[in-house]
């Protein structure tokens, strides 16, 4: 019993060093970028010996998915919840992965470029990817699947530059909002709005041009 106890507390300090690291790392992350911090530096931030981190995590690649998979995945599973919500309509449901993507945002707002853009691969990568990456693709899958629902592109280039001219769209809210200081309830609130307003004007742009060509 002695033995389980002492092995217990052993687990409780590693998984409290663990934490350490990761936090250590994320605020490095998102205050001088990746590619800038070592791993002696993301040590010494989390009060660990630089020989210490090493036994959790044998570079910043791996970090970095440690950090950045599970709210991805977290987002990945409500863009999904909406889009098996056969009741709703199509545009109601890319509106509502929309928003669940503008939301998880400005929820992270100073580790965005970190969870979605370090060592991110381009939106039409294909082949084996790590899975940070996989999660990443499909996450613009979502919104690309949701768009084409009503879009309906004749060719996967055309479903592609649909998608990204709406990503776009949806990344230029973002940025706009990202330094602003109110709740996050009540500035959503007023995105919202927004982002419906400017996604009615870019449907109804990509519909009438795919009427024009046909």
């Amino acid at each position: 019993m002695e033995q389980e106890g002492k092995k217990s507390r052993q687990e409780l300090r590693s998984e409290e060093t663990k934490r350490c690291i990761r936090e250590a790392a994320g605020e490095l992350f998102a205050e001088r970028g990746f590619h800038a911090v070592t791993m002696r530096e993301i040590a010494k931030a989390a009060g660990c010996s630089h020989t210490t981190i090493y036994l959790y995590y044998k570079d910043k690649e791996t970090l970095l998915e440690q950090l950045a998979l599970p709210p991805l995945r977290e987002l990945e599973q409500e863009m999904r919840g909406a889009m098996a919500r056969t009741e709703r309509a199509p545009k109601d449901v890319l509106y509502d992965i929309s928003g669940s993507f503008i939301r998880f945002c400005l929820s992270y707002k100073s580790m965005v470029p970190v969870l979605l853009g370090t060592k991110a691969v381009r939106m039409d990568a294909k082949g084996p990817q790590n899975e940070l990456n996989s999660v990443r693709l499909r996450l613009f899958g979502c919104i690309s699947e949701s768009l084409d629902r009503m879009i309906r592109s004749q060719t996967e280039e055309e479903r592609l530059q649909s998608s990204r001219i709406y990503f776009f769209m949806l990344q230029g809210l973002i940025t706009t909002y990202m330094e602003n200081e109110e709740p996050l309830e009540q500035l959503f609130a007023r995105i919202v709005p927004l982002m419906e307003e400017a996604g009615d004007i870019l449907l109804l742009g990509l519909l009438q041009k795919r009427k024009l060509q046909n």
